[in-house]
C-alpha cells in the first residue's frame, strides 16, 4: 500500500500533464482559428518571418498554448521517473484525444458520425484496461530496482 501511495505523486504528475497537453491543443487551435480570420482578405505575411512572429504576438492565446505544451513536458517528464511509459503513453494520448474530441465538438462545432465515435470509445476502452492492469501491479512492484525508492 505504501508502494501505491508513494507512486500517487506521479500519477496525479500524469494527470497535470495530460491536461496540459489538451489545454495547449485546443488553445493553438482557438488562437489560430482567430489568426485564420484577421488574415481572411489581408496580406499579413507578405512582410515574412517578422511578421508572422508579430502577428503571434498579437494572439496570446497561441503564445498561451506552447506555454502549456512546455509545461506538460515538465510534468509528463516527471511522471515518467516512475511510471511504465507503456502505461503513461496511451493515458496521455488517447486521454487527451478524448478531452480534444469532446471540446471540438461543443466548442468548435466539429462533428463525428457514429462509426467515428465508436472509434473514441474503443481507444478510451483500451486504454482504460492497460491502466487498470498497470495499477493492480503497482501494489506489488517486481522490479527491484523501483521497490525501495
Amino acid at each position: 500500500m505504501r508502494y501505491v501511495s508513494r507512486m500517487m505523486k506521479y500519477v496525479v504528475a500524469l494527470v497535470i500533464a495530460l491536461a496540459l497537453n489538451a489545454a495547449a491543443n485546443l488553445m493553438i487551435k482557438f488562437g489560430m482559428r482567430a489568426i485564420d480570420l484577421e488574415l481572411s482578405g489581408a496580406s499579413a505575411t507578405s512582410d515574412g518571418v517578422a511578421g508572422l512572429v508579430r502577428l503571434l504576438l498579437r494572439h496570446w492565446v497561441v503564445l498561451a498554448g506552447l506555454g502549456c505544451f512546455a509545461l506538460n513536458v515538465v510534468f509528463y517528464a516527471f511522471a515518467l521517473q516512475k511510471l511504465a511509459i507503456s502505461v503513461a503513453y496511451p493515458v496521455m494520448v488517447a486521454s487527451g484525444f478524448g478531452i480534444i474530441v469532446t471540446v471540438a465538438g461543443f466548442m468548435l462545432g466539429e462533428r463525428l458520425s457514429v462509426l467515428q465515435w465508436a472509434g473514441v470509445a474503443a481507444i478510451l476502452l483500451g486504454v482504460t484496461l492497460v491502466a487498470k492492469d498497470a495499477g493492480r501491479q503497482m501494489g506489488s512492484p517486481s522490479d527491484p530496482s523501483t521497490a525501495k525508492r
